[in-house]
Order: C-alpha cells, then sequence, then structure tokens
C-alpha cells in the first residue's frame, strides 16, 4: 500500500451489541473517533456509524501504520462501549476489511458509500428520507464536497482529519460532486 492511496476500512461489531446509532453509544464512538483521528502515520478523513459496522476512510503512511491506526480506534472503541454498556468481552467480530483507493472514481465512490451508507440502508428498506437529511452518526456534516448548499457547523471540532492525499482532497472531484440525497450502489 502507497501512502499516496486512501484506504476504505469496513469494521464489524458483535451482533449481541445494541444498535451503535444509538445516542448515548454513538456519542461514545464519536469521542473516540475524535480523539484518534491523528496520529502519526494515520489520519481518519471520512466515518460512517451503522447498526453493528463502521466505514472509514483513512489515510496511512504505510501497511503498519493502518494496522497500528485502526487497531488504536478498535481498542479505544471498545473499552468505551464495554464500560457504557458494563460489560466485557469482544466488541469486534474479526480484523477490519480494507480496500485501497486508486483512482479518483473509486474514491469518489467510497466517499458516496460511506457518508451516505444510511440512506442506502433505508432506501433497502424501502424508506425515503428528506432531501437534505445529512447523517448525523457519520462525519457527513463537516464534509464540504456536498453538491448544493451545505455548510459544515462552524461552531463544532471536526472529528475527522484533513485529507493529504491527492484522491481526497482534489482528485474525486473530477467524477462530479456528491449529491446529498444520492443512494450509493453496492460497495465500491
Amino acid at each position: 500500500m502507497a501512502s499516496r492511496f486512501p484506504v476504505h476500512v469496513t469494521l464489524k461489531l458483535d451482533e449481541s451489541l445494541p444498535s451503535l446509532r444509538t445516542k448515548s453509544l454513538f456519542c461514545v464512538i464519536e469521542t473516540c473517533l475524535r480523539q484518534g483521528k491523528e496520529r502519526e502515520g494515520f489520519r481518519l478523513v471520512h466515518y460512517s456509524v451503522q447498526g453493528h459496522h463502521l466505514h472509514l476512510i483513512v489515510e496511512a503512511q504505510s501497511a503498519r501504520d493502518l494496522t497500528a491506526g485502526i487497531k488504536g480506534l478498535s481498542v479505544r472503541i471498545a473499552r468505551r462501549v464495554n464500560a457504557t454498556l458494563g460489560r466485557t468481552g469482544r466488541v469486534f467480530m474479526e480484523r477490519y476489511f480494507a480496500r485501497v483507493l486508486k483512482t479518483p472514481r473509486q474514491t469518489r465512490a467510497a466517499i458516496a458509500y460511506v457518508l451516505l451508507n444510511a440512506r442506502r440502508h433505508a432506501s433497502q428498506r424501502g424508506q425515503k428520507l428528506a432531501r437534505s437529511w445529512v447523517d448525523p452518526c457519520s462525519s457527513g456534516r463537516f464534509f464540504d464536497g456536498w453538491r448544493g448548499p451545505h455548510s459544515p457547523p462552524a461552531d463544532e471540532q471536526p472529528t475527522v482529519a484533513e485529507p493529504r492525499t491527492w484522491l481526497l482532497r482534489v482528485g474525486w472531484h473530477r467524477w462530479r460532486l456528491i449529491r446529498i440525497d444520492e443512494v450509493p450502489g453496492p460497495e465500491p
């Protein structure tokens, strides 16, 4: 993995846990993401918290930095989730799944998939969300690549780091900005 390529990471959680999208658990996870968003050789750029999985788009200087960054986030999240629920035991089901994003098109598709994942799941259940709805359990509110009016909150500390790779800063724009009401296709 070259440091110039971002990575789409999926973390699956134990199905016996309650939904991570409950207010109390999401607040815990968001705090963990904010605290672990940037460390040497690793940056969290986008995320989406779903019921029993997380999607992350990260940048890492090396495979070792990717592993260390994901492990650090996973341990932090697992400890805090277990403490919040008053339990012990495994939180994450297995090792993370990572997909290196090598082209502007792949990168754009992955950003849309991650930030609009709740909209995708709602669509699969036959639900239609408001056209301007941005998933509150994602980093979408900090994203400046939406097509149409949307401003990141000025009074809130971002839970994500600024991207440094060309693909996440500029390259993906070659395939157009992302509509807030877009329903992404299968995992890119």
